[in-house]
């Protein structure tokens, strides 16, 4: 049954990306951009009810009272596709930064152009970084925004060592906007590069958020030191779940080393 509902949710899952994105065209295009927000919105609580009712995975994000109000910085950890859908629908203007080739594709590029995300030419990092500073100050001084980055820049498997990169010390040091971390365990229920979907329940939590000023080394030692702490945390409790998912190598050693029965 694993099998056949992951495979069932897999090929409704991209067929509910198709039909609404068609079927809320007039809709999204002919809306100001406020009111367009309602449809990827939208489509993102559809996924995690077809998630529910196909796969057997709940979820259960927490921490919402812990979102400031204004502009600042979504951190969480990235580990499967899930963490890219199901954030947004808690912020008031999500703010995404991803690869110009995207926006090529016929209409889901002109989806992403719409919500004037943040596009950026694959070449010199350092050349990205102040483009990607540059765009996020603009959009941030039109309207609140809240920008979602990874700090660790690619997928990780759950309980594998933290990798996370600089990049997210210089956005924080030059935007001057809280930061909130982001802990889940999603990885272990909605793998990476695997069609599996686990059922259970994903749990999520937004951090107290960092607030900005820190120094640089104080800043990423607080992000690291809280985000893990939290993720071994919901590591512990998916381990003790009445049935929990088939855990990767990367979590059944990080579990030893917490002292958890595996």
């Amino acid at each position: 049954m694993l099998y056949v509902r992951s495979l069932a949710f897999n090929f409704v899952f991209y067929v509910n990306l198709i039909v609404q994105m068609i079927l809320w065209t007039p809709y999204y295009f002919l809306s100001p951009r406020h009111r367009a927000w309602f449809v990827p919105k939208f489509w993102s609580r559809s996924c995690m009810w077809l998630y529910d009712k196909i796969a057997g995975t709940k979820n259960d994000i927490t921490g919402q009272e812990n979102l400031p109000e204004g502009s600042f910085i979504l951190a969480p950890k990235h580990q499967s596709f899930w963490d890219a859908i199901a954030f947004f629908p808690f912020l008031q203007d999500p703010l995404y930064i991803l690869k110009r080739e995207l926006t090529w594709i016929p209409f889901f590029g002109w989806y992403i152009m719409k919500m004037r995300m943040i596009p950026v030419d694959r070449g010199s990092r350092s050349k990205a970084l102040k483009a990607v500073v540059a765009a996020t100050k603009e959009e941030m001084a039109r309207n609140p925004r809240q920008l979602i980055i990874y700090p660790e820049g690619t997928r990780r498997a759950p309980g594998d060592e933290p990798a996370y990169k600089y990049g997210i010390v210089e956005i924080y040091t030059q935007l001057g906007v809280p930061v909130v971390p982001v802990a889940h365990v999603a990885g272990l229920y909605w793998p990476r590069r695997k069609f599996l979907r686990y059922p259970g329940t994903i749990k999520a939590r937004f951090l107290p958020p960092i607030p900005p000023g820190l120094g640089k080394d104080e800043f990423m030692a607080r992000l690291i030191g809280e985000t893990e702490a939290a993720c071994d945390q919901l590591l512990i409790e998916a381990s003790r779940a009445p049935n929990p998912p088939a855990f990767p190598p990367t979590a059944l050693k990080r579990l030893r080393e917490l002292g958890a029965k595996v």
